[in-house]
């Protein structure tokens, strides 16, 4: 049983960690396109701290 939640675990982690990098992408193209560099800073910044190679 013990088992069974250490692995639901995981994979809720793993499907959250993967939401947040592509959320982070989408955001970090969308402040590309704009131009908004002091974003674009930020959302790297952001990406560092998660450890999330964008």
């Amino acid at each position: 049983m013990l088992n069974i939640k250490q692995n639901r675990n995981k994979q809720v982690k793993e499907a959250h960690r993967n939401y947040l990098q592509r959320h982070l992408k989408h955001r970090l193209e969308a402040a590309r396109n704009q131009g908004n560099e002091s974003l674009i800073l930020q959302l790297q910044d952001e990406a560092r701290y998660l450890h999330i190679n964008i």
